[in-house]
């Protein structure tokens, strides 16, 4: 019996950001750099398997631009200050978190604490060369979703501890109004939770709300 061949795993979709450096005049050798680095950062992409689905301008369109290729992965390309490319990713990605690599040659202590607390995953300070692109990225990547997990993981648990307040606060009331014990009040609430087909949480809720509204 042959086994179905598996499928190759898909590509990282990855989107490039650059910062925009005008031609002309004295910054003619920026623009010769920011060219080198760029063609630097896309042979390490290519050679690394990822497909890069676009490379854009840090403009006021990005975040729109983003939305739109829902890309697995950004990298900012900003050769120095990248405080106005931060704040276009900040809005792209504030609704959905999306692990972002920096490669700079800005190695100032306050712009890394802005690069880290706008959300980036890994900031690389003089290091575009396309040999390191994969190991980083990879590095990124685990680091982004160890955090997310770290985040769903706090989020569930405020989230049961609220539940543990709303269901205490009715136990309250079913012991003041009803003069029952504690374990009484809680048997109580799960029996009217069973017979409404309800969570424990959400029949304390609903107990609460008609409180409130004889109160």
């Amino acid at each position: 019996m042959s086994k179905t061949p598996a499928h190759p795993p898909r590509k990282l979709r990855i989107v490039v950001v650059n910062t925009i450096v005008p031609e002309g005049g004295e910054h003619d050798a920026a623009l010769a750099v920011q060219v080198m680095r760029g063609n630097a950062l896309r042979i390490g992409l290519l050679e690394s398997g990822y497909d890069i689905v676009a490379s854009l301008p840090a403009d006021i369109y990005l975040p729109e631009r983003i939305a739109q290729l829902q890309p697995d992965m950004i990298i900012i390309d900003a050769e120095s200050d990248a405080r106005d490319v931060l704040e276009h990713i900040v809005i792209a990605t504030r609704d959905e978190r999306r692990p972002i690599v920096l490669f700079t040659e800005d190695d100032t202590t306050s712009s890394m604490d802005a690069a880290m607390a706008a959300g980036v995953s890994a900031y690389i300070v003089a290091g575009l060369q396309s040999e390191r692109i994969k190991p980083v990225l990879n590095v990124a990547l685990a680091r982004f979703r160890q955090e997310q997990k770290l985040l769903a993981e706090l989020s569930e648990t405020r989230h049961k501890l609220a539940e543990r307040k709303v269901i205490d606060r009715a136990k309250g009331i079913l012991m003041t109004h009803h003069r029952l014990t504690e374990d009484q009040a809680y048997q109580k609430l799960r029996s009217m939770a069973m017979n409404k087909n309800l969570k424990l949480a959400e029949i304390a809720q609903r107990i609460l709300d008609v409180e409130d509204l004889l109160g």
